[in-house]
Order: C-alpha cells, then sequence, then structure tokens
C-alpha cells in the first residue's frame, strides 16, 4: 500500500464523519459524532490501517498516531512523520533522515489532512439506515454508504461507530476491484489541549535531519 494511500485513509475517518444523503438517522448520528469531534481541543489517537485482497486477506498494513485539534494536525507512523498548522507542512521521512516543508495547495492537503475532505464528501454519497453488528464483542452501528455517481473510486464505503461514545470505530473503504482499504481505531481520546506548537516541526528536535524548504 502506498504510504499516502494509507494517510488518505486517515483523513477519511474524518471526513465520513459528515456524510449526508438519504437516512435521516443515519444523518443524526453521524452529526452528533463529528460535534463531539469537532468540541475537543485535542484528540489522540491510534489506528491500524490495512490493505484487504478480494480473498479476505490482509496484504499490506501499518499502524500510527494522530494528534488533532480543527484543521491541525500531526501524523506519526514508522515510515514518516507528518506536521501542518493550518498553513505550512512538514513531512519527515525517516529512512532518508530528511524534512521537507512546503505550503500545500488545498487538493494537496486533502490526501492527509484529516478534515480537508470535509467539503468534498458533504455529497455524493447515499446513506443506508443504520445497522447493529457486533465488533470485539461489542455492539456498534454501522453506516453504509454508496456513491450517488459512477466516478467515485470506491464502489462501497462502511463506516462502523460507537453510538454510545459517539466515536468513530472503524472504516472499511471497498474499491471497484474487490479490494479493500480498512482502518481500525484501536484508541481514542478526546480529552487534550494542544497548544500550535504541537502541529509545527521542530528542528532543535531533530538536529541531524536535513531540511528541504520547497515553498
Amino acid at each position: 500500500m502506498k504510504k499516502r494511500n494509507i494517510l488518505t485513509i486517515v483523513a477519511l475517518l474524518f471526513a465520513l464523519l459528515i456524510y449526508a444523503q438519504q437516512s435521516t438517522e443515519a444523518r443524526a448520528l453521524l452529526d452528533n459524532t463529528y460535534s463531539s469531534f469537532e468540541a475537543s481541543k485535542g484528540i489522540r489517537l491510534t489506528f491500524h490501517a490495512a490493505t484487504i485482497g478480494p480473498d479476505g486477506s490482509e496484504q499490506m498494513s501499518m499502524n500510527g498516531t494522530a494528534f488533532i485539534r480543527g484543521d491541525k494536525f500531526r501524523l506519526e507512523t514508522n515510515e514518516m512523520d507528518i506536521w501542518f498548522d493550518g498553513a505550512t507542512q512538514w513531512v519527515l521521512m525517516k529512512e532518508v533522515n530528511e524534512v521537507n516543508i512546503s505550503n500545500p495547495t488545498a487538493e494537496e492537503i486533502t490526501s492527509v489532512s484529516p478534515l480537508a475532505l470535509l467539503g468534498i464528501y458533504r455529497s455524493g454519497y447515499i446513506l443506508s439506515a443504520p445497522e447493529k453488528k457486533s465488533h470485539n464483542g461489542k455492539s456498534m452501528t454501522m453506516i453504509r454508504m454508496l456513491p450517488a455517481a459512477g466516478t467515485s473510486a470506491y464502489s462501497e464505503v462502511n463506516a462502523l461507530i460507537d453510538s454510545n461514545k459517539q466515536t468513530l470505530v472503524q472504516v472499511t473503504l471497498t474499491l471497484r476491484n474487490g479490494t479493500k482499504q480498512r482502518i481500525t481505531i484501536t484508541d481514542y481520546n478526546a480529552n487534550h489541549n494542544y497548544s500550535d506548537t504541537e502541529f509545527r516541526f521542530d528542528k532543535t528536535r531533530y538536529p541531524n535531519v536535513e531540511v528541504i524548504d520547497l515553498r
């Protein structure tokens, strides 16, 4: 799985929180979940992202941690870390010990920002009525989403929500070739209060990293 595809899935986690088309019950649940997310001054979550083949086998996977406050975020994975303060982005590529600085366009930030996809995905999907599903022995609510037009890369998107806590637990995106991209939130804590420095690269903490300014 390409690194950028993984980060796109992370971004989609949050964009999915505001899909609204058909089911008013599904819309209400997603709106409440998003409101809880939006009201937090700082969210920390850990996730497991994987590509699932048409035969159901896990082909590629990675674990990571996301720190979020509004449109600002920091993502940490084994291969790279990303900071975004709302205007400037820093991407630390650990294998080559290099950080790239840029002012990404709206289109570029869409692939990694937890909130940048909001405007794109507010429409274009039809929501089914919520369904009860079991996940790790707990009762969850699943909302199935089908693209209203045939231009979407996904034939189906399923969001699994803990309706009691109003948090997103898992999302599965089915590509048109039958392959699935799935991300599961393994831990979620919305009780943080992050300062702006959390979302900016600190060169003093990485004295040996080569900095390439692409702005």
